[in-house]
């Protein structure tokens, strides 16, 4: 059962409604200082660039940010005072102190997320440092409250070293019931997660992994069936072996896929390649059963799947090589693998990362609802059973009436955060019955 907290939360600009509803206060805001809170707001300013202009809806949108912090209990006079702050605080600090999970019904930690980043690999722009990094997050902790309602905190370090992070988030620990890896670049990013899985007891989570992880693994059993496949079937192709291709290619093993080979820039990663790093190493030691070596194209011969998550480019004529029927995964953004024309003309399942085309694979469709089945159900950590479960729900929610544009259901579809939260808090439920 979810637990009401009178404290703190982060709002979104819109005020829209999220997926799991919080009652609001009804007493009035506080009267809004913008002149001294947020002089950016005033066009006039002299640290607006020329690129920062009225005239862009982009950076218009943007001025002074995109989420902000507000009060959920009255502060109206000296009583209120007295039981927000001190001296009743207190009692709570106190209560906390005897049985720390108190904490957990009496601040906001149970349902607040820490999205954590160095700045290294932030979207498609690679590193851009803390700062340039700020409002991705802003934007991911807007995504958390919109879709799964809940309160999350952008933090960007200006450190990149591994263990500077994993001890500094560490250290933030106590303060969240969750922490979101984001736009960490590979391969520390594995290390990070892996290391800070081992040391807290709250779900660690990096989503460029594993949120595309799950959301193309739905789309993927989806696309099967389509074609009158199954997963086990499938002979698969995964161009990238960076974090999402990692992800990717482990989920989809746990599922059932039993023929993935991985490429990266210089071709097959397999167990004979001289120069590969230790995740790259460990990789084929999982991968590729037919011993396929070469480049790009040589893999992708006979393939039934391709999916991409490396950006670069693909020839029409490595399209023509692979099986008949193929599925075409193009999910670099903005420019896909895969040139759209050509993937249409020999495939009649696309997908891609693109909004504005049909399929697209979203993370957005699995991170609101891991995380708020896992704080709901007070899970540890993410399984692969989890993850598992939560692409489950994602594909039982699929168009079924017009498949080939809707292998995967619609961001703003509203069922999506609380099915997947459903199916993810029940996985976690299981897994620890049976490990009684």
């Amino acid at each position: 059962m979810r637990i009401s907290r009178p404290v703190a939360i982060v709002m979104w600009s819109s005020h829209s409604a999220p997926v799991s509803q919080q009652s609001m206060a009804t007493f009035p805001d506080p009267p809004r200082l913008d002149s001294l809170m947020r002089p950016v707001l005033d066009p006039a300013s002299p640290t607006l660039t020329t690129e920062d202009s009225v005239d862009s809806p982009v950076m218009t949108l943007h001025r002074g940010g995109k989420i902000e912090m507000r009060a959920t209990v009255p502060l109206r006079d000296t009583s209120d005072l007295s039981l927000a702050y001190t001296p009743g605080v207190a009692d709570v600090c106190l209560a906390i102190a005897a049985d720390e999970p108190l904490a957990d019904v009496y601040t906001w930690r149970r349902n607040t997320v820490a999205v954590i980043t160095d700045g290294t690999a932030v979207l498609g722009l690679g590193d851009v440092g803390p700062a340039a990094a700020l409002p991705v997050m802003e934007g991911k902790a807007l995504l958390f409250k919109q879709f799964g309602g809940i309160d999350a905190i952008p933090l960007c370090l200006n450190t990149t070293d591994t263990d500077e992070i994993v001890d500094t988030v560490a250290r933030l620990a106590p303060s969240f019931g969750g922490i979101n890896l984001e736009d960490i670049s590979a391969p520390r990013c594995f290390e990070i997660e892996r290391r800070l899985i081992e040391r807290l007891d709250i779900p660690v989570f990096h989503d460029d992994q594993h949120g595309t992880a799950v959301v193309v693994l739905a789309a993927l059993l989806n696309a099967a069936q389509m074609t009158g496949r199954t997963l086990s079937e499938l002979r698969i192709v995964v161009c990238g072996a960076g974090a999402a291709g990692v992800a990717v290619t482990d989920l989809l093993s746990v599922a059932g896929a039993p023929d993935i080979v991985v490429t990266d820039r210089s071709g097959v990663v397999h167990t004979g390649r001289r120069g590969l790093t230790d995740s790259k190493c460990r990789l084929a030691e999982r991968t590729n059963p037919r011993g396929v070596t070469g480049d790009l194209a040589s893999a992708m011969t006979g393939a039934h799947v391709f999916i991409g998550l490396s950006g670069g480019t693909v020839a029409e004529s490595t399209v023509v090589a692979m099986a008949p029927d193929p599925i075409l995964f193009a999910l670099a953004n903005p420019t896909p693998e895969i040139d759209n024309d050509v993937a249409w003309r020999f495939s009649r399942v696309v997908a891609t990362g693109r909004s504005d085309r049909p399929n697209q694979i979203n993370n957005v469709l699995a991170f609101p609802g891991i995380f708020r089945g896992a704080l709901d159900c007070g899970a540890r950590q993410i399984t692969q059973g989890m993850k598992l479960a939560a692409a489950f729900a994602i594909r039982d929610l699929a168009d079924p009436n017009d498949p080939a544009n809707n292998l995967v259901p619609s961001v703003f579809d509203p069922r999506v955060a609380t099915a997947v939260a459903g199916a993810v808090a029940d996985a976690w439920q299981s897994e620890q019955s049976l490990s009684r």
